[in-house]
């Protein structure tokens, strides 16, 4: 056993170390360094089935140190998922399915993107989340029906990163107790030795965090990484493994920074390959693929197993079983019926989403999540949905602390899991903190939903700091990422159902003060992104488009207007929809004949120039503004309609 063991390791080292080394670049270091731990994860331990790998209780398994994606795909490639040795070869490849760092959507096993460090992490503490939720919910003494782990594998600079320690503190926190991290700890990073900028105790901090942990002395040792996983899947806790390896091991260059991100020339890979006792070039000999394949047909079987086990537990938990199936289920939401509610009248945004949200949540049991620790605020809360806690896992509210990074990520992972749909919520000026998990969301086009208020220079006395002034541009700017600015209930309910209907990202940017109702939108018009909102009464001269919060001031110039010339008002909740429509209605909208063009918001994103054409009109946030009353900060940044007439008749006169 011990040969066919050592044998399937070389091989394995080899088909890493070539796929590097053909494609020109990547990185042989943690390839060669972490393959026994991976090789012990997916032999051992790792349950999965080839020809189902969206089955439901699978382990997930998350690359968060996505540049050894060498390694991960060989392992594919030998375990019998849909990779091929033609793969290998095309990696790096413009068009390869093996991309440099893993893809979601590339290849079926690739539960999430990964390369950004710490990403992973996070996300994989998504995923453990939606588990423990699933499980909580529908397992039954004697069926176990969702009990899969979550492994995540991270490198020293994975855990050097802010979102991966938020991430393993919140995991802490809610005891996690099938969140594996498998920590690769070579101790070497890019530009040198770990110790240049990190001197931390490890395992002292994530015990302190609430992980048991677990070190394994010769992490390039085969039996003692299997030995160690086996223990982490024991525990009650979340677990941390940490390997200590030796980077680039069997290189000119092991144990070095040199060897992270470096192809091995010609000579260098033959000898390291005769060191292995390889000969072949991208080849995996039949006995080590008999012996990987062992454990794929196991797989097989025990998801075959599961199958029968749930057939039964239909049988005796009729009920479980239903709404087990009825998760699932995209019920119909009666959008119109939610907007004509009375008690929707008089309220904030943020209140009105509030109402809209649990009206939402009620019908369905996908929806879950949290805010940074601004509930109160934000209002981004299921009043009947109780809190997720280390000690209630049915909770549908989650606490992420003032960790706001973190919370986009993890929300990601809860989506990635299976079919939940996932908000997060905070102030609009701090969604500069979710940025990164916000841009990985929409690469993956993960339906996950986030809830940003206090949309403008209305946050008043809290002042500068929590002006958001160039969030909305930064949002706008995420390709694939929908923004409604919703100025009543007609725009929020159009939000959600594009939102829902779609399962696209998307964030809703929402005001802190209540805005008055207007009477001229509809839910129809609404969902196209942009729309007329007061007709010209023959042709417009003047057309003023806004968004959110300052289509009242819109309206506000148009009654003045309206006494000297004829005035179109166009509400704008969401360019990305916008866009998205034909040409003609486009130009309907935006009906270029007008004299001028004026747009308002209260930021500065240059997209409005987009829409003005010849002679415009850009009413926007130059500078940031004062502490203050709310109102008294937006006036002084020239938003009321008496300073917007003026620069508007100022500009007619020209």
């Amino acid at each position: 056993m011990k040969k066919i063991i050592q044998k399937s390791l070389n091989y394995l080292k080899a088909l890493a170390a070539e796929t590097v080394s053909n494609a020109g670049s990547g990185h042989t270091g943690t390839a060669l360094g972490a393959s026994s731990i991976l090789f012990a994860l997916f032999k051992d331990h790792y349950l999965f089935d080839v020809s189902d790998t969206d089955f439901l209780n699978r382990d997930r398994f998350v690359m968060s140190a996505g540049h050894a994606s060498a390694l991960y795909y060989s392992l594919l490639a030998m375990f019998g998922f849909d990779v091929s040795l033609q793969d290998l070869k095309d990696f790096r490849k413009l068009s390869s399915r093996t991309a440099g760092h893993p893809e979601f959507g590339l290849i079926n096993a690739i539960e999430t993107s990964t390369g950004p460090l710490g990403q992973g992490v996070a996300n994989a503490v998504g995923m453990a989340i939606a588990e423990s939720m699933m499980e909580e919910k529908f397992n039954a003494i004697g069926f176990p029906i969702i009990d899969n782990y979550t492994y995540c594998f991270a490198g020293d600079g994975d855990l050097m990163e802010g979102v991966a320690q938020e991430a393993c503190s919140i995991a802490g926190s809610y005891n996690l107790k099938r969140f594996i991290l498998l920590y690769d700890c070579n101790e070497v990073t890019i530009d040198g030795n770990i110790n240049l900028a990190n001197r931390e105790n490890v395992a002292k901090k994530f015990k302190a965090m609430g992980f048991k942990v677990i070190v394994v002395k010769d992490g390039n040792n085969y039996s003692k990484c299997s030995k160690a996983i086996a223990r982490a899947k024991a525990a009650q806790k979340p677990t941390i493994i940490i390997f200590h390896t030796t980077i680039g091991i069997g290189t000119e260059k092991e144990g070095t920074s040199a060897v992270h991100g470096y192809p091995m020339k010609k000579e260098e890979l033959n000898a390291f390959k005769e060191k292995l006792g390889v000969k072949e070039s991208f080849f995996i000999p039949n006995d080590v693929r008999e012996y990987c394949m062992n454990t794929t047909i196991n797989g097989k079987l025990m998801h075959e197993k599961w199958n029968q086990d749930l057939a039964v537990y239909a049988t005796t938990h009729p009920d479980l079983y239903k709404k087990l199936l009825s998760f699932f289920d995209a019920k119909k939401i009666d959008f119109e019926k939610i907007a004509a509610m009375e008690k929707l009248e008089n309220l904030s945004m943020r209140d009105m989403n509030s109402v809209v949200l649990n009206e939402i949540a009620e019908k369905l049991g996908q929806i879950v999540g949290g805010t940074a620790d601004l509930a109160p605020s934000t209002k981004a809360y299921l009043t009947n949905g109780g809190d997720f806690l280390a000690g209630n896992k049915r909770g549908r509210n989650l606490h992420f602390g003032v960790r706001e990074h973190a919370m986009a990520a993890i929300c990601n992972g809860i989506s990635l899991y299976e079919d939940f749909l996932p908000f997060d919520s905070t102030f609009l000026a701090f969604s500069n903190y979710m940025i990164p998990a916000l841009r990985m969301r929409a690469m993956m086009k993960l339906p996950v939903l986030d809830i940003l208020t206090h949309d403008s220079l209305m946050v008043g006395e809290d002042g500068p700091t929590h002006q958001p002034i160039e969030q909305i541009a930064a949002l706008r700017g995420i390709i694939g990422l929908n923004v409604f600015r919703p100025c009543d209930a007609n725009e929020l309910l159009a939000a959600y159902k594009t939102f829902i209907e779609t399962r696209l990202p998307m964030s809703i940017v929402l005001a802190k003060q209540k805005l008055v109702k207007n009477n001229l939108s509809t839910f129809k018009n609404a969902c196209m992104g942009g729309y007329i909102l007061l007709p010209a009464k023959k042709q417009a001269d003047v057309v003023i488009m806004a968004s959110g919060s300052e289509v009242q001031l819109a309206l506000g110039a148009a009654k003045e207007l309206a006494k000297v010339c004829d005035v179109s008002v166009v509400s704008m909740p969401c360019l990305e929809i916008f866009e998205q429509q034909s040409e003609a209605y486009k130009e309907k909208v935006l009906q270029n004949h007008a004299k001028l063009k004026v747009a308002i918001e209260a930021s500065n994103d240059d997209v409005w120039y987009k829409y003005l054409g010849g002679n415009h009109l850009r009413i926007d946030v130059k500078n940031y503004v004062g502490s203050g009353a709310g109102e008294q900060v937006y006036q002084k940044a020239g938003f009321s309609v008496k300073q917007i007439l003026r620069q508007i008749n100022r500009k007619l006169k020209v």
